[in-house]
Protein backbone atom coordinates (compact mmCIF):
# COMPACT_ATOMS: atom_id res chain seq x y z
CA UNK A 1 0.00 0.00 0.00
CA UNK A 2 1.23 3.74 -1.16
CA UNK A 3 0.44 6.96 0.37
CA UNK A 4 0.49 9.85 -2.02
CA UNK A 5 -0.45 13.61 -1.84
CA UNK A 6 -2.08 16.10 -4.24
CA UNK A 7 -3.21 19.31 -4.40
CA UNK A 8 -6.97 20.06 -5.49
CA UNK A 9 -8.87 23.34 -4.78
CA UNK A 10 -6.28 24.25 -3.17
CA UNK A 11 -6.69 21.58 -0.32
CA UNK A 12 -4.01 18.71 0.50
CA UNK A 13 -5.51 15.33 -0.18
CA UNK A 14 -4.62 11.99 -0.17
CA UNK A 15 -4.65 8.90 -1.04
CA UNK A 16 -3.94 5.26 -0.61
CA UNK A 17 -2.81 2.87 -3.57
CA UNK A 18 -2.98 -1.11 -3.14
CA UNK A 19 -0.97 -2.49 -6.87
CA UNK A 20 -1.70 -6.16 -7.14
CA UNK A 21 -1.18 -6.84 -10.65
CA UNK A 22 -2.47 -9.41 -12.95
CA UNK A 23 -4.09 -12.94 -10.63
CA UNK A 24 -6.60 -11.10 -8.32
CA UNK A 25 -10.33 -11.18 -8.36
CA UNK A 26 -12.25 -8.28 -6.20
CA UNK A 27 -15.64 -7.56 -5.27
CA UNK A 28 -16.43 -4.34 -3.92
CA UNK A 29 -19.29 -1.67 -3.49
CA UNK A 30 -17.42 1.20 -5.20
CA UNK A 31 -18.05 3.29 -8.17
CA UNK A 32 -15.06 2.52 -10.21
CA UNK A 33 -14.49 -1.08 -10.34
CA UNK A 34 -17.54 -2.27 -8.45
CA UNK A 35 -19.25 -5.69 -8.52
CA UNK A 36 -17.31 -8.86 -9.15
CA UNK A 37 -14.61 -9.18 -11.40
CA UNK A 38 -10.58 -9.31 -11.69
CA UNK A 39 -9.23 -6.09 -10.88
CA UNK A 40 -5.30 -5.03 -10.35
CA UNK A 41 -5.21 -2.16 -7.99
CA UNK A 42 -7.71 -0.43 -5.30
CA UNK A 43 -7.58 3.14 -4.87
CA UNK A 44 -9.12 5.08 -1.62
CA UNK A 45 -8.66 8.57 -2.76
CA UNK A 46 -9.44 11.65 -0.36
CA UNK A 47 -11.74 14.33 -1.82
CA UNK A 48 -12.79 18.20 -0.60
CA UNK A 49 -15.86 17.61 2.11
CA UNK A 50 -19.22 18.88 0.85
CA UNK A 51 -17.42 16.82 -2.60
CA UNK A 52 -19.71 17.63 -6.23
CA UNK A 53 -18.31 16.98 -9.41
CA UNK A 54 -20.98 14.67 -11.68
CA UNK A 55 -17.84 12.64 -13.11
CA UNK A 56 -16.39 10.76 -10.22
CA UNK A 57 -15.83 7.64 -12.13
CA UNK A 58 -13.70 10.02 -14.27
CA UNK A 59 -11.82 11.66 -11.68
CA UNK A 60 -11.05 8.17 -10.23
CA UNK A 61 -9.66 7.18 -13.31
CA UNK A 62 -7.43 10.32 -13.56
CA UNK A 63 -6.26 9.41 -10.16
CA UNK A 64 -5.08 5.41 -10.77
CA UNK A 65 -3.05 3.56 -12.66
CA UNK A 66 -3.55 1.79 -15.85
CA UNK A 67 -5.96 -1.02 -16.09
CA UNK A 68 -8.49 -2.47 -14.27
CA UNK A 69 -9.02 -1.36 -11.08
CA UNK A 70 -11.26 -0.21 -7.55
CA UNK A 71 -11.93 3.64 -6.85
CA UNK A 72 -13.26 4.66 -3.71
CA UNK A 73 -13.88 8.11 -2.35
CA UNK A 74 -13.77 9.61 1.06
CA UNK A 75 -14.16 13.02 2.94
CA UNK A 76 -12.35 11.45 5.55
CA UNK A 77 -8.18 12.18 6.06
CA UNK A 78 -6.51 9.09 4.50
CA UNK A 79 -3.40 9.59 6.18
CA UNK A 80 -5.40 8.24 9.64
CA UNK A 81 -5.80 4.84 8.24
CA UNK A 82 -5.87 1.86 10.50
CA UNK A 83 -4.66 -1.62 9.51
CA UNK A 84 -4.60 -4.89 10.52
CA UNK A 85 -3.85 -8.59 10.11
CA UNK A 86 -5.20 -11.80 11.13
CA UNK A 87 -3.88 -15.40 10.17
CA UNK A 88 -2.77 -14.26 6.99
CA UNK A 89 -5.61 -12.28 6.37
CA UNK A 90 -5.05 -8.46 6.09
CA UNK A 91 -7.67 -4.72 6.76
CA UNK A 92 -7.11 -1.78 6.61
CA UNK A 93 -10.03 1.61 6.81
CA UNK A 94 -10.20 4.78 6.33
CA UNK A 95 -13.15 6.20 9.21
CA UNK A 96 -15.37 9.58 9.38
CA UNK A 97 -18.53 9.50 11.28
CA UNK A 98 -19.21 13.19 10.78
CA UNK A 99 -23.08 11.59 9.74
CA UNK A 100 -23.73 8.23 11.42
CA UNK A 101 -26.49 6.66 10.12
CA UNK A 102 -28.71 3.44 10.76
CA UNK A 103 -29.10 1.51 8.04
CA UNK A 104 -32.87 0.95 8.55
CA UNK A 105 -35.14 4.22 8.81
CA UNK A 106 -38.39 5.66 8.29
CA UNK A 107 -39.61 6.07 4.67
CA UNK A 108 -38.51 9.45 3.18
CA UNK A 109 -35.51 9.90 6.17
CA UNK A 110 -32.73 12.34 4.56
CA UNK A 111 -30.57 13.47 7.33
CA UNK A 112 -30.05 17.37 6.26
CA UNK A 113 -26.54 17.28 6.57
CA UNK A 114 -25.93 14.84 3.45
CA UNK A 115 -25.17 16.59 0.61
CA UNK A 116 -26.69 15.87 -2.73
CA UNK A 117 -23.73 13.58 -3.62
CA UNK A 118 -21.82 11.83 -0.47
CA UNK A 119 -18.93 10.63 -0.76
CA UNK A 120 -17.81 7.60 1.62
CA UNK A 121 -16.77 8.30 5.07
CA UNK A 122 -16.03 4.31 6.08
CA UNK A 123 -14.14 2.68 3.60
CA UNK A 124 -12.31 -0.87 4.47
CA UNK A 125 -10.26 -3.16 2.04
CA UNK A 126 -9.98 -6.54 2.88
CA UNK A 127 -7.31 -8.79 1.54
CA UNK A 128 -8.01 -12.73 2.11
CA UNK A 129 -4.94 -14.98 0.61
CA UNK A 130 -6.90 -17.77 -0.92
CA UNK A 131 -9.42 -17.59 -3.63
CA UNK A 132 -13.14 -17.81 -3.00
CA UNK A 133 -16.42 -18.91 -5.00
CA UNK A 134 -18.69 -15.54 -5.87
CA UNK A 135 -21.44 -16.78 -3.38
CA UNK A 136 -18.35 -16.68 -0.37
CA UNK A 137 -17.00 -13.85 -2.00
CA UNK A 138 -20.47 -11.69 -0.93
CA UNK A 139 -20.66 -14.03 1.78
CA UNK A 140 -17.14 -12.35 3.24
CA UNK A 141 -18.69 -8.55 2.28
CA UNK A 142 -21.69 -9.33 4.91
CA UNK A 143 -19.22 -10.57 7.49
CA UNK A 144 -16.86 -7.39 6.50
CA UNK A 145 -20.83 -4.89 7.40
CA UNK A 146 -20.95 -6.98 10.54
CA UNK A 147 -18.02 -6.38 11.82
CA UNK A 148 -17.83 -2.91 10.58
CA UNK A 149 -21.14 -2.18 12.47
CA UNK A 150 -20.31 -4.68 15.40
CA UNK A 151 -16.50 -2.19 15.90
CA UNK A 152 -18.90 1.27 15.74
CA UNK A 153 -21.17 0.60 18.57
CA UNK A 154 -18.93 -0.84 20.72
CA UNK A 155 -17.01 2.32 20.18
CA UNK A 156 -20.41 3.92 21.13
CA UNK A 157 -21.65 5.44 18.07
CA UNK A 158 -25.34 4.74 17.53
CA UNK A 159 -25.26 3.58 13.94
CA UNK A 160 -24.49 1.08 11.68
CA UNK A 161 -22.12 3.31 9.40
CA UNK A 162 -22.70 6.13 7.31
CA UNK A 163 -25.21 6.25 4.41
CA UNK A 164 -21.95 5.68 1.81
CA UNK A 165 -19.74 3.52 2.84
CA UNK A 166 -17.63 1.31 0.17
CA UNK A 167 -15.72 -1.91 0.56
CA UNK A 168 -13.45 -4.20 -1.24
CA UNK A 169 -12.39 -7.89 -0.78
CA UNK A 170 -9.60 -9.11 -2.78
CA UNK A 171 -8.53 -13.00 -3.09
CA UNK A 172 -6.07 -14.64 -5.47
CA UNK A 173 -7.64 -16.13 -8.97
CA UNK A 174 -5.41 -19.29 -8.74
CA UNK A 175 -6.33 -22.45 -5.90
CA UNK A 176 -9.28 -24.34 -4.86
CA UNK A 177 -12.06 -21.82 -4.01
CA UNK A 178 -13.10 -21.95 -0.72
CA UNK A 179 -17.41 -21.70 -0.16
CA UNK A 180 -17.86 -19.73 3.04
CA UNK A 181 -16.83 -16.82 4.04
CA UNK A 182 -19.04 -15.60 7.14
CA UNK A 183 -18.17 -15.11 10.05
CA UNK A 184 -18.03 -18.43 11.70
CA UNK A 185 -16.15 -20.19 8.39
CA UNK A 186 -12.17 -20.24 9.04
CA UNK A 187 -11.13 -17.11 6.74
CA UNK A 188 -14.31 -15.16 7.33
CA UNK A 189 -13.73 -15.44 11.38
CA UNK A 190 -10.52 -14.07 10.26
CA UNK A 191 -11.94 -11.16 8.37
CA UNK A 192 -14.23 -10.57 10.88
CA UNK A 193 -11.42 -9.75 13.81
CA UNK A 194 -9.20 -7.55 11.27
CA UNK A 195 -11.99 -5.44 9.90
CA UNK A 196 -13.76 -5.05 13.59
CA UNK A 197 -10.21 -4.73 15.13
CA UNK A 198 -9.58 -1.53 12.40
CA UNK A 199 -13.07 0.17 12.13
CA UNK A 200 -12.87 0.31 16.67
CA UNK A 201 -9.79 1.38 16.33
CA UNK A 202 -10.49 3.98 13.76
CA UNK A 203 -13.95 5.11 15.22
CA UNK A 204 -12.05 5.41 18.84
CA UNK A 205 -9.45 8.01 17.19
CA UNK A 206 -11.75 9.75 14.79
CA UNK A 207 -13.94 11.19 18.16
CA UNK A 208 -11.51 13.33 20.11
CA UNK A 209 -10.73 15.08 16.82
CA UNK A 210 -14.26 15.82 15.82
CA UNK A 211 -16.84 15.33 18.20
CA UNK A 212 -19.46 16.58 15.67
Amino acid sequence: MKLTYRVEEGVRLGSLLWEFGPGWRMISSAMLGGGIGEREWVLNAQVVAGYSRMDPVDHLLSLGPAGPGVGMMTAASVDRYVRAADGGVEAAATVGLRVPTWAAAPEGFRDPELAPMRVGTVNIVAVIPVPMTDAALVNAVMTVTEAKSQALIEAGFPCTGTASDAVCVAVPVEGTPELFGGPRSEWGARVARAVHAVVRQGAEEWRPRDPK
